[in-house]
């Protein structure tokens, strides 16, 4: 199963893909917060790593 993750959630450090374009973010802190993507502005996205 995969969890999905939220814009303007903090889910730690961590690779995150968008689950509609597949934009990449990658989290260096576990205080940064995942935007809304830039290309696509979906609010989801799954973790890889």
């Amino acid at each position: 199963m995969v969890s999905l993750y939220k814009s303007g959630e903090k889910p730690g450090k961590g690779t995150y893909k968008c689950v509609k374009c597949a934009y990449i973010v990658v989290l260096k802190s576990d205080s940064d917060v995942l935007p809304v993507c830039p290309l696509c502005g979906l609010r989801e996205y799954e973790k890889l790593a």
